[in-house]
């Protein structure tokens, strides 16, 4: 596959199979070159985030992207050249794709997604919309945002981008959002809670007294900071809306700031005030950053980043309370701001004392379908543990954007009665003073590739500046192909 410029735009020339293709060469999620990627088939892996495309059609077929691409004409004479009509757009979505989504039929029955609408939400709702649901949809927020693209939250400037009166620029993205969901006739119930289920009579109440019954419903409130004692107070700030990271970006100027958690929002943040706050503070409960999560060969590779950023960076340790902060090896600092990032727990309060299984943790517990073990109920996003396919169908909860949107086109196709298998690799990315670093499967220098094998399979892949590696890995490991240690070694 290349690159190949058709006028003002660059699309990407694909072989396969002895066939010639041309599809846009830009990912719709963040507009990263897939000539770059990695060709499997008749698919091609976004190399920064790990979306994939259909090189025939130009589907997506794994995401965090959320849009296809515009297929082009190719044709081989003497000389070689590529004929083109470029589809129409409309803020960046193919005039195709609008036209395949509005609502159709006579059905009457309607799904409701409650909770916060989300990445998985608005996954369900359009893909019910591309497979020709017509029914009603309602979707529910507890605040008055629809769905946007939380993982910049703690990534970019904040204030810029809330500024925009047009915010083409992000996936999610208000104006393009309020646009999408009218074309697809979905109701919105803002500012609303919900309180308890009843799976019998089909109805949920909010807590603003309204009672909504439903035929199917998607469960997809995701997850919710961790209880801390103290984060009440005007210096505390933990960051989960864009409300959030605009009081964090006023508050750190010129600030002594400590961030406690070490994991990718605590670290993403940090990074992010490295040029405003005048002095940052990273605490953390493991020995290294990201310990828990990619392990401790990324998190050797990040410290060595977070020296030359000028960062402090102290473990094994727990705050004991706030004035500076004081932790338990008697080390006092001064701060002037205190950001947690310690984790999250399940927004799933409201299904207690409902017949809803849940595990331990109060995951709740569904199957390859994204069904419950009740009826007409299903569950997607953060706050599900469920089977992943790579792990031997083991259960497991990862709150991940990537994940949350398979989840929801996996729940819609169960409401229409048509069993699709989740089948996904989880794949994380994170970008620290330029460098990058990526995660793909289950779980120094400038350039580090990292494959972990806990037996003689490859089960996940991690790097620092090594594009595309994990998403070769990623690919080899969607196709369900072992990766023994000795082919890795």
């Amino acid at each position: 596959m290349m690159e190949v410029e058709v006028g003002d735009h660059n699309v990407l020339l694909v072989r396969c199979d002895g066939v010639y293709s041309a599809i846009s060469n830009q990912c719709t999620h963040y507009g990263a070159p897939l000539s770059k990627g990695v060709l499997s088939g008749q698919r091609v892996r976004c190399p920064w985030h790990g979306s994939c495309f259909n090189v025939k059609t130009g589907d997506l077929e794994e995401y965090p992207g959320i849009d296809c691409l515009p297929c082009h004409k190719a044709c081989i004479t003497i000389h070689f050249s590529l004929g083109s009509t470029l589809a129409p757009w409309i803020l960046g979505i193919p005039l195709a794709c609008w036209l395949s989504i509005s609502a159709s039929g006579s059905s009457t029955t309607y799904s409701a997604a409650v909770g916060r609408a989300g990445a998985a939400s608005l996954m369900c709702a359009e893909t019910l919309r591309q497979e020709n649901y017509g029914g009603r949809i309602i979707m529910v927020s507890r605040d008055d945002l629809l769905p946007y693209d939380k993982t910049r939250l703690s990534k970019y400037d904040i204030e810029v981008w809330l500024k925009k009166e047009v915010r083409v620029n992000l996936v999610f993205s208000l104006i393009y959002t309020n646009i999408h969901i009218h074309h697809m006739t979905i109701s919105e119930l803002f500012f609303v809670q919900a309180l308890s289920i009843d799976t019998k009579k089909k109805t949920v109440t909010f807590d603003d007294g309204l009672i909504q019954c439903y035929d199917q419903i998607l469960i997809a409130t995701g997850s919710k900071s961790l209880d801390c004692p103290g984060a009440d107070l005007e210096n505390v700030l933990m960051l989960e809306t864009p409300e959030d990271a605009r009081c964090i970006h006023y508050a750190c100027m010129g600030c002594r700031t400590v961030v406690v958690g070490t994991s990718f929002v605590g670290m993403e943040v940090a990074a992010y005030m490295i040029n405003m706050a005048s002095s940052i503070t990273i605490i953390g409960s493991s020995e290294l950053p990201y310990q828990k999560t990619l392990g401790p060969e990324i998190g050797k590779a990040t410290m060595m980043v977070c020296y030359k950023g000028q960062y402090y960076h102290l473990s094994h340790t727990d705050i004991k309370y706030v004035k500076a902060v004081k932790l338990k090896s008697g080390i006092t600092i001064e701060a002037d701001l205190l950001i947690v990032g310690i984790g999250v727990n399940p927004n799933s309060e409201f299904l207690k004392g409902s017949p809803i299984r849940m595990d331990s943790k109060n995951y709740v517990i569904v199957d390859k379908y994204m069904r419950t073990n009740i009826t007409d109920v299903y569950c997607a996003g953060d706050l599900t543990s469920f089977p992943l396919k790579m792990a031997k169908g083991q259960n497991v909860s990862i709150g991940h954007w990537q994940i949350a949107q398979a989840h929801g086109r996996i729940a819609a196709l169960s409401m229409l009665h048509r069993e699709v298998e989740l089948n996904t690799v989880p794949f994380y990315w994170t970008v620290l003073f330029g460098r990058t670093i990526r995660y793909a499967g289950v779980f120094l220098c400038n350039y580090i590739l990292i494959l972990h094998y806990p037996d003689d399979e490859v089960v996940a892949a991690s790097g620092l500046n090594v594009e595309p590696a994990v998403s070769v890995v990623a690919e080899r490991l969607a196709e369900g192909r072992v990766i023994t240690k000795a082919e890795a070694e």
